[in-house]
């Protein structure tokens, strides 16, 4: 086994292959406080509590145009998720919310995604957070790539998976512990099936695999599933916002019966925005075709990005 010094270490962990990095426009890390766009050092401590212990959490953020959308609504829930495991980012919040644009100005596209990382920080092996004396603040800029148009001219299937929702004080912070959602996106490959859909212990619809699920019911009401079983989707909650006045909203405890019986099922997401899931479980919902709601959302989402997104 050889042994090397840094510059040997250094020359050949650059030469290692490394996938996706194609993907990647820009990126900022705090211990060095400025932007490169070489994905090849995209380089993570492993002793970071993110890394070994999922001690952290995570927002993506995309940007159409050169416009950021929900920017400081993704910021808002990313303090609440930091604040429920007691995690502040290293710098004020102000100072992360230009370092996000900054990166996204490096990025020279108009179009992007934004994953931003806040972890406990480097510093051991350990699961004790004391270890780590600063927290961590990763922002990464790559390559947005838009949901097909098929997928909103012809719809969506979905089903049930076999994963259970997270319990309530998990799904509720949007932690970087993700292996329950990753292991629906594998069941939905398995299946050839677009979205996973997970329910509750009490039989109760949750969430996507990272999309919120809403449905239409038969009197036309956005019916969402009650939000201490699921995240607190910002594409949900701004896109409701948008249509009060014109389409009503309830939230209630949701089953595979009203399922069976709603004009419409609704996938809300940052990248998917909304889709209207046409088959579940094998089954049409409604007329089997994207409604009148889904779309008029996909309408609503589309303009407000244009006219209220964040410019780069």
């Amino acid at each position: 086994m050889d042994i090397l010094d840094s510059k040997a270490y250094l020359d050949r962990m650059l030469a290692a292959p490394r996938p996706g990095s194609g993907q990647v426009l820009a990126f900022y890390e705090h211990r060095v406080g400025a932007v490169c766009k070489d994905p090849a050092l995209m380089l993570m401590p492993w002793d970071d509590h993110l890394v070994h212990r999922g001690d952290g959490v995570f927002e993506t953020i995309k940007w159409v145009d050169s416009k950021v959308y929900l920017l400081d609504e993704h910021l808002a829930r990313m303090g609440r998720s930091g604040q429920a495991i007691g995690l502040e980012p290293p710098c004020p919040w102000e100072a992360v919310r230009e370092i996000v644009l900054a990166t996204g100005r490096a990025a020279g596209t108009p179009n992007g995604l934004f994953r931003m990382l806040l972890g406990r920080g480097p510093g051991g092996f350990g699961l004790d957070p004391s270890e780590c004396p600063e927290p961590s603040l990763y922002v990464a800029a790559y390559e947005y790539a838009p949901k097909p148009d098929a997928f909103y001219q012809k719809g969506v299937t979905a089903f049930r998976t076999s994963i259970p929702a997270k319990q309530s004080y998990l799904a509720t912070i949007k932690s970087i512990d993700y292996l329950p959602n990753v292991l629906m996106k594998k069941e939905a490959l398995a299946k050839g099936k677009d979205f996973p859909v997970c329910f509750d212990a009490r039989g109760f619809l949750a969430e996507g695999a990272t999309e919120n699920v809403a449905l239409v019911d038969k009197d036309g009401c956005i019916t969402v599933p009650r939000l201490d079983n699921a995240l607190s989707g910002t594409t949900l909650l701004r896109v409701l916002e948008l249509a009060r006045g014109e389409i009503s909203h309830c939230y209630k405890s949701i089953t595979e019966d009203d399922i069976r019986e709603a004009r419409e099922m609704l996938i809300l997401g940052t990248t998917a925005q909304c889709l209207s899931i046409v088959e579940y479980d094998g089954r049409p919902v409604g007329g089997g075709t994207p409604g009148p709601v889904s779309r008029r959302l996909l309408e609503l989402l589309k303009k407000d990005l244009a006219q209220n997104g964040v410019s780069l």
